[in-house]
C-alpha cells in the first residue's frame, strides 16, 4: 500500500497514456449497498478496455481514457445510460485489443463524472457495481459491446470464515498505521465495513500486488477464498513493512546529525543490501544525468543548481510523482546547448548566391540581408537589430529566413506563432503545476541543438491575448537585444542566453503588432509580385517544383508563355505565388491522370497553352469588370492597402428623395465611416461653386456603398475617392475610364499622404487601371515603386479635391456640368420667384 502509486508514475512517464493508474476509494458501507441494490445491470454493455488496473465493485476511481474508440464510445453511450463495462487488458502495451486480449472477468461500473482535459484526452470517474462475464460479443466497428451475466457471489459461512474476515481486518489495520504513505481517512473507511465481500474488495483494489494478482481477486466469486486469498497479501505486505521499519532503525543508529540529508539515500541502500542487491537502474539514470551535466557544461550558476536538484533526486524514492518532474527537469538542463553553438562561416559572395537561388527579384530585401551578414562577419560579437519581413502572404518570408539560416551555415528553427493566446506558451509554465513545460523558444532551442540558431517568429501579427495573459508582452524581452542575454523562462527558472539567436519575425500587416513590440525590430517590408516577376518565379520555380511533386519529368510536360499568363491573369488575384503553384499543380495532376493512364511507353510531350489550361481549370475565375462598372455617375475606382496586399476598392453613390440622411453599407471601419461624413459635409459647403443648391441635397437621402460587403474595410485613404463618387453623382458625369485614386481628405478639400503606395499601385497594374491619381506629398515615393509597375501607369499627383475632380471627370466635362447645374438651379430660382409674386398678387 506504501507504494501503490508506482505504478501509477510509470505510466505517467510514458506519453499520453490511454488509461493511468487510478487512486482508488471507497465510500462508506450503506452508500456502497444502495448504489449495488439500486442499480440494475444492462444486458447489453459497450466494453471500455483499461489497463495497469483492476477496478473492483464499490471502489470509486478516476480513469484517463486517450483512444479514440473509447472517447467515441462514451460520446455515444453515456447519454442513454452511465452504465458500461470495465474489462482489464492482458498486456498493458497493447493499443488495439481483441475480446480476446482482455481478461474474462470484468466490472459493471457506473460513470459517475467526465472531464475533459486540454490534451484532448478525457477523466472518468467510475463507481464499481458488480462483477459480470463476457457471455458473447456483439458485431461493432467503433468499439466493442457484448451480452453480460453478473456474477453471483458464494457468501462465507461458520466460525472459521468469520475468524478469517476478522484477522483479515486486525492486520489490515495494522497494515494502515505502518503505512507513512496511507491516507488519513483509509482507517475510517476500514472500520466502518462490516460485509466481508466488500473488505475483501477494498483491500484488494489498494493492495500492492501484480496486476494478475488483483485480477486473481476479481475472478473469485467464493468470499471465503477471496477472504483469505486477500488476507495472504496483506500478511507479506505487513512482514514488508516490519523488515523496513527494521532496517529504518538500523539506519538511523548508523548514522549521525551531520548525515541526516542524506538519510533516504541510506535507507535504500540499506534495502539494496537487504535484497543482495548492488544498485538498480535509478542509480544508473542518476550516474548518467551527473556526466551529460559534466558534458553540457553550463554557467556556474546553472551548473551548483542543477547539482542541488541531482542531490536531492538521489534522496526521493522512484514512486514518489516528484521524482519524474524533476527527473525531466533535470534531463531539459542537461540537453540544452549552454555551449553548443553552429560555427559561422559567413561568405559573403556564397550567401548572395543562395538568396539568387532560392527568391527571384527582391532585390531591396536581399540588399538589407547582405548588409547584415557584413556586419556580422565584421563584428561577430556585436548586437544586431531583430529584423520584420513584412508582406502579404505567399511573397517568401519564411523561406527567406531558412535562406539566411544556409548563408550563416547555422540551423533553422521556427516557431509559428498564429493563434497563441497564453503567456505560458513563451515564457512556460511553473514547475509546481501537473504537465507543465517550457516555453515554445526554449524547446526550438532544444530541439536546434545549438545556441545560435536562425529562429524565425512566423504570423508575428496573429498573436492573441485573453485571461492567460499576452504572449506580446512577454516578447518584448526576447526580442530586446540588450535584455534577452539573461532570459528566464518559468519551466527552466535559470538564465538562458537568447542574444547570440538570430531572431528574424514575419507578419503580413504591422497594424496588429503592438508599438511596443514594433519598436524593437527593424521592419523590412517585401511587396507583393508583379506579373512578370510571376512568371519568372513560375518559370523558375513553381513549375520544375510542380512536375517533380507530380512525378512527370521535363520532357513529358513543357509550359508557354501564354499558358502561364492566363493562369495568372484568369484564375489567380493575389499579391504572392501560392495560388498561382496550386492551379500550376492541379493542370500538372490532369496531365499526370493522362501519363499514368497510358499502359505503352510513349515519347509524347504536353505542351501546356491557353486553351489547355481552360480545359483543365474551367471557366476563368476572375475577369475584369472596371469598364463596365465605372461608366455610371457616381461609382468610382478607389485603392486600398490589406494585410493580404493592395486590393481594387469600388465606391458606389445614389441619392433618393428624402431629408438629406446618409446610409453607409458595406462592413465599414470607423475611420472609413468619418471619410465619408467628411466628404459629403464637404461636398455640402461648396455645392454652391457647382452650381448645386444645398437645399436640393437636403431634400435627397445620400446612400454610399463598398461592394463585397462580407470583407471588412477601414483606413483614411479612400476620402477623395468618396467625394470624387458623391460629385459625380450630384453632377451626373461618369467617371473618366481605367482610372483609380487614393488620398485622405481635409474638409479643408486638401488631399493628404497615404500609405502603402506599393502595393495599391501593383494591385492597379494587375486590374488593368491606365490611370492613378495620388496625393502630390506621395510623389517621393515613386523610387519605391517596381519601375515595370511605373511605367504601366500615369499618374497624376494633386492638392485640392478641385484638381481631383478635374483629373478624374475631365476638365471639360466637368464645366459643362458646372454650368448645365448653374443653369438648372437659376431656371429653378426664377421659377420659385414667379410663383411666390403670383401667389402674392392673387393675396392682395
Amino acid at each position: 500500500m506504501a507504494k501503490r502509486q508506482q505504478s501509477r508514475n510509470k505510466r505517467v512517464a510514458r506519453t499520453r497514456e490511454p488509461e493511468t493508474e487510478p487512486e482508488s476509494a471507497r465510500g462508506d458501507e450503506m452508500g456502497m449497498a444502495a448504489i449495488d441494490d439500486q442499480q440494475s445491470i444492462p444486458a447489453i454493455l459497450p466494453i471500455l478496455p483499461i489497463r495497469g488496473t483492476v477496478v473492483f465493485p464499490g471502489t470509486v476511481m478516476p480513469l484517463g481514457i486517450g483512444r479514440p474508440s473509447s472517447r467515441a464510445m462514451l460520446d455515444e453511450c453515456l447519454p442513454q445510460s452511465k452504465i458500461i463495462a470495465l474489462f482489464t487488458q492482458r498486456d498493458e502495451e497493447m493499443e488495439d485489443p481483441r475480446p480476446s486480449d482482455l481478461y474474462p472477468v470484468g466490472v459493471a461500473a457506473a460513470v459517475l463524472k467526465l472531464m475533459r482535459q486540454p490534451d484532448e484526452t478525457v477523466s472518468i470517474v467510475v463507481h464499481g457495481l458488480k462483477r459480470i462475464g463476457i457471455e458473447r460479443m456483439l458485431p461493432g466497428n467503433k468499439y466493442m459491446r457484448a451480452k453480460v451475466k453478473v456474477l453471483e457471489e458464494v457468501p462465507g459461512e461458520g466460525k472459521l470464515f468469520e475468524a478469517s474476515a476478522r484477522q483479515l481486518t486486525q492486520q489490515a489495520r495494522q497494515l494502515i498505521e505502518m503505512s507513512p504513505n496511507a491516507p488519513d481517512q483509509a482507517l475510517t473507511v476500514l472500520l466502518n465495513i462490516e460485509n466481508p465481500a466488500h473488505l475483501a474488495d477494498f483491500l484488494g483494489a489498494n493492495l500492492n500486488i501484480d496486476l494478475a494478482q488483483k485480477q486473481d481477486l476479481l475472478e473469485q466469486t467464493i468470499v471465503d477464498k477471496r477472504i483469505r486469498s486477500v488476507l495472504v497479501h496483506v500478511s507479506k505486505q505487513l512482514e514488508n513493512l516490519k523488515l523496513q521499519a527494521k532496517i529504518q532503525a538500523d539506519v538511523q543508529s548508523s548514522i549521525g546529525k551531520s548525515q541526516h540529508k542524506m538519510f533516504l539515500r541510506e535507507q535504500l541502500k540499506a534495502i539494496q543490501r537487504e535484497l543482495g542487491e548492488d544498485e538498480d537502474s535509478n542509480a544508473a539514470t542518476i550516474r548518467d544525468l551527473k556526466q551529460r551535466l559534466e558534458a553540457a557544461a553550463p554557467p556556474p550558476k546553472v551548473m551548483a543548481e542543477a547539482q542541488r536538484d541531482l542531490n536531492r533526486l538521489e534522496s526521493i524514492h522512484p514512486a514518489s510523482p516528484e521524482f519524474s518532474m524533476m527527473l525531466s527537469y533535470l534531463e531539459l538542463i542537461v540537453d540544452l546547448p549552454w555551449s553548443v553553438s553552429g560555427e559561422e562561416k559567413i561568405d559573403l559572395d556564397k550567401s548572395r548566391r543562395i538568396l539568387d537561388r532560392d527568391h527571384f527579384d527582391l532585390e531591396k530585401v536581399k540588399r538589407r540581408l547582405i548588409e547584415y551578414l557584413a556586419v556580422r562577419k565584421l563584428n561577430p560579437d556585436g548586437r544586431g537589430p531583430i529584423l520584420c519581413l513584412v508582406g502579404p502572404p505567399g511573397v517568401g518570408k519564411t523561406s527567406l529566413g531558412q535562406s539566411v539560416a544556409d548563408a550563416l551555415g547555422r540551423r533553422f528553427a521556427r516557431l509559428s506563432l498564429g493563434g497563441i493566446r497564453d503567456e505560458a506558451e513563451v515564457r512556460g509554465h511553473r514547475r509546481t503545476y501537473i504537465g507543465a513545460m517550457p516555453g515554445r523558444i526554449i524547446q526550438e532551442i532544444r530541439r536546434a541543438g545549438q545556441n545560435n540558431p536562425v529562429m524565425m517568429l512566423d504570423e508575428l501579427d496573429k498573436l492573441g491575448s485573453d485571461f492567460r495573459g499576452d504572449p506580446a508582452s512577454a516578447l518584448l524581452e526576447v526580442l530586446d537585444p540588450r535584455q534577452n542575454s539573461a532570459f528566464v523562462d518559468r519551466y527552466l527558472d535559470v538564465p538562458f542566453d537568447l542574444s547570440r539567436i538570430l531572431f528574424i519575425a514575419t507578419a503580413n500587416y504591422m497594424g496588429n503588432v503592438p508599438s511596443a513590440l514594433s519598436d524593437r525590430m527593424e521592419v523590412i517590408e517585401i511587396p507583393g509580385y508583379s506579373d512578370h516577376d510571376k512568371v519568372q518565379i513560375a518559370r523558375r520555380f513553381l513549375v520544375p517544383r510542380q512536375l517533380k511533386e507530380n512525378g512527370l519529368k521535363r520532357r513529358q510536360c513543357t509550359w508557354l508563355m501564354p499558358a502561364l499568363h492566363k493562369v495568372i491573369n484568369d484564375y489567380t488575384r493575389e499579391s504572392g505565388v501560392r495560388e498561382l503553384e496550386r492551379q500550376i499543380g492541379a493542370v500538372s495532376r490532369a496531365i499526370a491522370a493522362e501519363v499514368a493512364q497510358i499502359k505503352k511507353p510513349t515519347k509524347r510531350t504536353w505542351r501546356v497553352d491557353a486553351k489547355l489550361v481552360a480545359k483543365y481549370l474551367g471557366p476563368e475565375k476572375y475577369f475584369r469588370e472596371l469598364d463596365s462598372r465605372t461608366r455610371t455617375p457616381g461609382v468610382v475606382c478607389g485603392l486600398a492597402y490589406t494585410p493580404v496586399g493592395g486590393e481594387l476598392l469600388f465606391i458606389e453613390a445614389t441619392s433618393y428623395p428624402g431629408r438629406g440622411r446618409v446610409q453607409l453599407t458595406g462592413k465599414l471601419g470607423d475611420i472609413m465611416k468619418e471619410s465619408a461624413d467628411a466628404a459629403l459635409s464637404l461636398f455640402k459647403s461648396t455645392a454652391k461653386s457647382f452650381g448645386i443648391d444645398p437645399r436640393k441635397i437636403n431634400r435627397r437621402d445620400l446612400h454610399i456603398h463598398v461592394p463585397a460587403g462580407a470583407v471588412p474595410k477601414d483606413g483614411p485613404s479612400a476620402g477623395i475617392a468618396m467625394f470624387t463618387a458623391i460629385a459625380s453623382l450630384m453632377l451626373d458625369v461618369p467617371v473618366i475610364p481605367k482610372l483609380a485614386m487614393t488620398g485622405e481628405l481635409t474638409l479643408r478639400g486638401r488631399v493628404l499622404p497615404i500609405g502603402g503606395l506599393k502595393e495599391k499601385t501593383l494591385a492597379a497594374s494587375r486590374a488593368g487601371i491606365a490611370e492613378v491619381i495620388l496625393p502630390e506629398l506621395n510623389r517621393r515615393d515613386l523610387a519605391e515603386i517596381d519601375p515595370r509597375v511605373a511605367k504601366a501607369l500615369r499618374f497624376t499627383f494633386v492638392q485640392t479635391v478641385d484638381e481631383v475632380l478635374e483629373a478624374s471627370l475631365g476638365k471639360h466635362k466637368l464645366k459643362e456640368a458646372v454650368q448645365k447645374a448653374t443653369q438648372a438651379g437659376m431656371a429653378v430660382r426664377a421659377m420659385r420667384d414667379k410663383t411666390s409674386s403670383l401667389g402674392t398678387g392673387m393675396h392682395s
